[in-house]
This record gives C-alpha cells, structure tokens and sequence, in this order.
C-alpha cells in the first residue's frame, strides 16, 4: 500500500459487489429442466464465450482482489464464491459438452465473422470455436465433463474457482467429495484435490497443452488452467504448476513467430493435433490471440507476459499516443483486457487512454433500488449488464496496480489467524475496509449502506480471533466508542447504526502466533458445513436480493 492510502472498496467496487449478490444469492435452476436467470451472461464474445459458465468464473475474478482489500472481511466474498462453485457443477455449466455431440451439423452454414476463426482449408467441414464436439475421434464420447480428454477449459476454470473459494473462505468444503452432472445428467463425484491430480498427470503426458475442446488446444484455456495451478499450489503447498513453465517454452518453439527486433509476429488462437493445423488470425488481428491470455501468464511467467502485452500493442497501434486507438474487432472485451493489463503492467501512459475510452464509451453508471448497483452498461441498451466484461472491467477499479498478479505471486494466507469482523448484516450493511494493522496492533473498518434505504437503522456485527477481547478499546469517527460488550474470550459485539463510520479497534494483535503450533503463511482449516448438495448435485440458495426483474 503506498503512503497516505488505506486499502477500501471504492464506490464503483461497492455497488459491483451488490450486484453479483445479488446474482448469486438468487436462487434460478441450472439443471436440465430449469434455466439459469438472464443477467447470467451468455451473450458476449461469442461463438466463443457465450455461455452462463464464464460469467461464473469471470466474477470470480474479483473476489480474491477485493479479499486482499478488506482481509478482516471475508464472509460476502466466501458466500458468493460458494455459489457460483455451486452453479459450476450443473447442466447449464457444462451445457456445451453436454449437448454438442459429435461434429456441428451447421459446419457449413456458419456467418461469415466465425470463418475467420477456421483455417480456410478446413471451412465448410470444420466446427468451430465453441463446438465442443463431444464424441468425435480420437477420445470418442465421454460422459463426465470433467474427467474428459477434450474438455480441459472446464476443468481448468473449474479449479481457478475452487482456489479462489479456498483463497477468501480457508475453507476445505470442495476438499470432500462433491457431485458434477454430466451427459444424460448422469452424476459425477470428484473432490478439488482429485481434480488437480487429474490435471496434473494429464498435461504432463502432453506438453503441447490438453484439448481445451475436441479437437483444439487453445493457449487461453492452457493459461488459464496453469494459473489455478499456481494459486493451488500456494494454498496447499504442492508443486504442480511446473507444467505450464514448461508449456511456455513449447508456445515459444510451436505457437509464435518472431519479428526481426524480437517482438511476436504472429500467435496461434489454437492448435488442432488432429488436423495439425495452427490456426492464426490474419494480420494485425493476430495480435489479439496474444492479448487475451496476458492476464492469465502475466502471474505465472512476468517474461513471457510482458513479451506478450508490448508485442500485442505495439501490432494494434495501441502502445502510440500519436495514433488512434483503433478497435479492428467490434467486441470490447480486447480493449477491456488492453485497460487491465496495462495497470497490471505500471503502463500508465497506456492505462491513461483505454481508461478515456471506457470513460467515454463503456457507459459506466450507476442502477436498481437507489442507485445501489454499479455497472458497465456497454451502450447496448440491454436489461442486465455483461458478466464477463464488467468483471474484467472492475478488475482495473480494484487496490493498487499489480493488484491482479499479487493474488497469485504474493497470495496472503496470513489473515485466517488475525481478528476478523463477521456476522455483519450483508446486504443491509457493507464493509468496505478492514485490515490489520499489525504495527499499531489495530483493526480499521469502516462500514457503509450497502442498502441506502437501510442507512440509520440499528445493526450488530462481531470481531473474532481477537488476542484478549477484554483488552480491546474502540474509537469511532475520532472518537471514543462505547457501544460494545465482550461475547466469548476471543470475540466482541459492536452495536451501531448503519451508515458511513470509520473504527479503530485497538486489538493488541501484532501477528505473533497465538498459540503453541500456530504457523504463519499456512490456512487454518475451519469445519464448513456439509457440501451444498454433497453428492446429489448443487441445490440453488434460498431467494435473495433482486434489482432488475
């Protein structure tokens, strides 16, 4: 954190939290016989994207960024990642694998724009990117969409979620055996660490990368799928994320060529083993493929990221001041990406201008019950906001620049063992700062009207894993705070109205190890509650908030 700035939730972060609570604690059904609600987004990007499972994984995103924000307040985040874990294990998740059985009937009537997406030889007979092809040669059909040959994106985001569940929650619920629907909603029983190992000995037997569908092996699913590799590593201390350094230096040998001053000339958008065709986009557009997996290798490989990012915007024009930002594909998720990593980068030249694009042209504003939901609306005149693409957008909105890559380079695991709020009345009330002060031995947290109709009425949260609650002292607003009374030895009760406030709770809490075998840097491991549905498959939340229908 630099000098002079405290870590807090920022108004646009707060009403974007609102909004995928809202989401994801309103109950909709993902099995076969029901549908997911329609502001999950299965809209944008496609014929690539557009399916409700990236959104799931895509809000996902912001969880961990936001928990390294507000550390002492995790409960919301834990809840939400809980239920988009859920929702991943259903028909709807999987509906692609599920349901594109064998070679696309349609191969030869696709739109112009996806032709540019298959080699010229193959169009007519070839499906493209997006049809799963489950059943197809050489792995024939297969049931389970996890345990698939063909079917390594599903897998791989799958796992990306469960870390970040684990990253916010130290919670080991997804450890034990739970169920995945698969073809015929026949169900499927697998736990977090069995799934890796899956991963793990799969990949290692294929160092071009894993079939992300039948029969194409993508370089962003293969990105993906490495950094929950790396994140899962950091929770559980293994060491399986070697594989993707080197898949690294395979891409550098079979999916990219070199311009004469070292820079990328051309990226593959994915390989087909099969076929034994790499396909490129054409020309300048190439440079696309390279950009959209820079979020992805940026953590895991700052070389080969950074190589990717510079060489991507120096092809589009985009690293210029002088020249304008020309978009040549019409979907904003490129430019979104651009944004993103710039900050992740410190390009703040370049951070600079795609922030006046969005500013400008993403339509960023405010919407639902008071105005408390906040969101890129993208001028499409739609009734719910895109997912996938705000969720990158918020990215650019969350902590310090770096923010990103620190979850899986600096991850902290630290935070279990200090005092933390909980039982705080979301979505009544928010929290949009709570951190430790080891040095002061002080808990800052400051508390909003997540709900603004909510502002004044009388509200009670907890700080537990205190050293010796007895021992504690409150100022609130600059002032001494005497509403608060001790629970248990370890936990305190705090009455105070809902609204804008700003506590300092002298905790005594300096980061020694409280008791004989504490460790710092490990997670402690808290007893959950039996998993959502254990083996019968994931059953949606009670009804939650709701903002737009």
């Amino acid at each position: 954190m630099s000098a002079g700035r405290r870590p807090e939730l920022n108004d646009r972060a707060r009403g974007w939290l609102r909004f995928i609570w809202d989401k994801a604690t309103t109950a909709d059904d993902w099995s076969s016989a029901g549908e997911p609600h329609p502001w999950w987004d299965r809209y944008s990007t496609p014929p690539l994207c557009s399916l409700a499972r990236f959104d799931l994984h895509e809000t996902g995103y912001v969880l961990p960024v936001m928990c390294d924000i507000t550390p002492a307040w995790r409960e919301v985040y834990t809840r939400v990642a809980d239920e988009l874990v859920g929702r991943y294990t259903t028909f709807w998740a999987a509906i692609d694998w599920l349901t594109m059985i064998g070679h696309d009937p349609a191969a030869d009537r696709y739109p112009p724009e996806w032709l540019a997406y298959i080699p010229e030889y193959l169009r007519g007979r070839y499906d493209a990117p997006g049809w799963t092809a489950n059943g197809v040669e050489p792995w024939g059909l297969q049931p389970d969409p996890v345990g698939a040959d063909g079917n390594n994106f599903f897998r791989g985001f799958l796992n990306l979620l469960l870390c970040f569940h684990r990253y916010v929650s130290g919670d080991d619920r997804w450890t034990r055996p739970f169920a995945v629907t698969g073809y015929q909603d026949r169900l499927f029983e697998w736990d977090h660490h069995r799934l890796v190992e899956f991963m793990h000995d799969q990949w290692a037997e294929r160092p071009a990368g894993v079939h992300c569908e039948n029969t194409k092996i993508w370089p962003f699913c293969v990105s993906g799928a490495g950094l929950g590799l790396q994140l899962y590593d950091a929770l559980y201390a293994k060491s399986t994320h070697h594989l993707h350094d080197s898949w690294v230096e395979y891409a550098r040998r079979h999916y990219m060529g070199l311009d004469r001053r070292g820079g990328i000339e051309w990226f593959a958008f994915y390989y087909d083993p099969i076929e034994k065709a790499v396909m490129r986009l054409r020309d300048d557009v190439s440079a696309y493929a390279s950009l959209c997996i820079t979020p992805y290798v940026l953590p895991q490989h700052r070389e080969f990221g950074s190589l990717l990012y510079e060489s991507s915007l120096r092809t589009l024009g985009w690293d210029d001041p002088r020249k304008p930002l020309l978009q040549l594909h019409p979907d904003p998720r490129f430019a979104v990406i651009a944004l993103l990593m710039a900050r992740e980068m410190g390009d703040h030249a370049t951070e600079a201008r795609f922030r006046e694009l969005a500013e400008r042209t993403f339509e960023p504003r405010s919407f639902g019950d008071d105005g408390d939901r906040f969101a890129w609306w993208f001028n499409l005149g739609e009734e719910h906001p895109r997912g996938q693409l705000c969720s990158l957008l918020m990215l650019t909105e969350l902590g310090e620049p770096g923010a990103w890559g620190r979850v899986f380079t600096q991850p902290n695991l630290t935070k279990f063992e200090q005092p933390t709020v909980e039982g705080v009345d979301f979505p009544r009330l928010g929290v949009s700062e709570a951190w430790n002060d080891l040095e002061a031995g002080a808990l800052w947290v400051t508390t909003y009207a997540a709900t603004r109709a909510a502002r004044g009425a009388a509200a009670s949260w907890r700080v537990t894993r205190l050293p010796d609650a007895g021992s504690v002292s409150i100022q609130c607003d600059g002032s001494d705070f005497p509403g608060w009374r001790v629970v248990e030895p370890g936990t305190i009760e705090i009455e105070a109205p809902i609204g804008d406030h700003r506590f300092r709770i002298v905790t005594g809490e300096h980061g020694a190890p409280r008791a004989a075998g504490a460790q710092r840097g490990s997670l402690v491991l808290p007893q959950g509650a039996a998993v959502n549905g254990s083996k019968t498959g994931y059953v949606p939340s009670a009804p939650g908030g709701g903002c737009c229908g």
